[in-house]
């Protein structure tokens, strides 16, 4: 069993070599993260620190999965739409469990505890986008997520492949 927590700026600092971790294992395993490799460690620090800025700002949560001994297994990102036509929605991103944890239900408690931030928020309309035949297309349909549409050659793999990607979409109450 697994905690999972929202982390601030200052925390998601101090925790940056276990995230850092979390994402490597992750585009490691193919995962569509938006990252090709080789992945640099400027790459990475820059990444982190726009994540940072924007939970500063206000526009981003980080929800990270913690083991009982407070191993980092996995995070996901909830990014809040902020044009005033959008309030109403928000974006999850970069939802990661390390290969070793995986089929466990993180990515399940991830994505729950991603819900209750999204309402919690004052959203009500989640989007997401994973690769077609992705590992985790499987999940966000379990979870009642629905599919809006494919795009083919949208995004590109690890190794540069152009690949087609599913958009998804889920109402919350």
């Amino acid at each position: 069993m697994v905690r999972i927590e929202s982390l601030t700026a200052a925390e998601a600092r101090d925790t940056i070599d276990d995230l850092t971790l979390v994402l490597r294992d992750a585009v490691a395993s193919g995962v569509s993260l938006g990252f090709v490799t080789p992945l640099d460690e400027s790459t990475v620090c820059h990444y982190w620190q726009g994540v940072m800025a924007q939970i500063a700002a206000g526009s981003r949560i980080l929800l990270v999965a913690r083991t009982e001994d407070g191993a980092l297994v996995g995070s996901a990102q909830l990014n809040l739409a902020t044009a005033p036509n959008s309030r109403h929605r928000a974006e999850v991103q970069k939802v990661c469990v390390l290969r070793s944890v995986r089929n466990q239900g993180i990515g399940t408690q991830l994505m729950r505890a991603i819900e209750a931030a999204t309402q919690a928020a004052g959203r009500s309309l989640l989007v997401l986008d994973t690769r077609k035949g992705g590992i985790a297309e499987g999940l966000y349909r379990k979870l009642g997520y629905i599919e809006g549409g494919v795009i083919p050659g949208y995004a590109r793999t690890v190794d540069g492949t152009l690949v087609a990607e599913a958009f998804f979409y889920r109402t919350l109450a």
